[in-house]
């Protein structure tokens, strides 16, 4: 056997469990979903086939619509937001804070990456409540009326974006960080050579050069919003309405309480096409650096 067939060879075994892992755990779930959403599968009877019915179904369902239009809401407000605040953060420490402050910053910011969503969620419900909640209590002694945050359908979706960007951004702000400090200093040395100062050095050095490293948080960013669902659900489970409800809720709810898992299938799918179809776009949008 030849020396390149040998490394092939070699090159499939390495990375055959990986493979076989893929297949097990995602592209068979993928297909079963696939099969599932042409039937009227209810979990306790044996599906059966129903053709384009739970499609045509999805496309004049309003529960579907709202779902779809709080997602995107929710993904257009964090998404960008989490992005900007976690990059310039992350610049003003590599700048300023390369110390013991800068470590405590950096750590602070990353205790809410790694605790319990289901905590987060309960202990902002606490912190947001109307009447008890320490926000509005403090925004009562300085004179201020008090707001039903999670009662309003702009205030309560509002929330849940807020709580979703200060428990991801810890996390975005360290790949940044890592990323900053790769940067050839050189580079800095020459714009302070040519005049630059600190904003044009970030505009014209430190984004460019952030790039590839934007892409990736700007993609798991979207596909973490377009899965939301623990968060809205401890926080408003939904409401008030169906103001904060999103796709995944929707297929949470139509699978395991309307156990319409052939519908509930339906709509999965739904939300797989649109991560692909933002994924795709965002690589064609970044396209410079692959």
């Amino acid at each position: 056997m030849k020396n390149q067939q040998k490394q092939a060879l070699y090159g499939y075994l390495y990375i055959a469990p990986s493979l076989i892992l893929i297949s097990i755990f995602s592209l068979i779930p993928i297909l079963m979903t696939l099969y599932f959403s042409f039937t009227d599968y209810n979990i306790i009877q044996a599906p059966t086939f129903t053709g384009l019915k739970n499609y045509i179904r999805m496309l004049g369902d309003p529960f579907v619509v709202s779902s779809m239009k709080n997602t995107f809401i929710f993904t257009l407000f964090v998404v960008p937001t989490q992005t900007i605040l976690s990059m310039v953060i992350a610049s003003v420490l590599a700048q300023k804070f390369q110390n013991k402050l800068g470590g405590f910053i950096k750590s602070s910011l990353f205790i809410p990456v790694i605790s319990s969503t289901i905590l987060v969620g309960t202990l902002w419900s606490f912190l947001l409540a109307t009447d008890t909640g320490i926000i509005n209590t403090f925004l009562a002694l300085i004179g201020l009326d008090k707001v039903n945050w999670l009662g309003t359908k702009f205030t309560s979706l509002l929330s849940v974006c807020l709580v979703s960007i200060w428990k991801n951004v810890g996390y975005f702000l360290v790949i940044f960080y890592a990323g900053i400090m790769e940067i050839p200093k050189m580079l800095y040395e020459s714009g302070q050579v040519d005049g630059a100062n600190k904003y044009q050095q970030f505009w014209y050095i430190t984004m460019p050069m952030l790039k590839p490293i934007t892409f990736l948080v700007v993609t798991l960013g979207t596909i973490w919003s377009f899965q939301i669902f623990d968060l809205v659900y401890v926080m408003t489970g939904g409401g008030p309405g169906r103001s904060t409800i999103t796709l995944v809720m929707t297929i949470y709810n139509t699978a395991f309480k309307e156990f319409s898992m052939g519908y509930a299938s339906t709509i999965s799918l739904l939300l797989l096409v649109f991560i692909v179809i933002i994924s795709s776009i965002q690589k064609l949008l970044f396209k410079d650096n692959y």
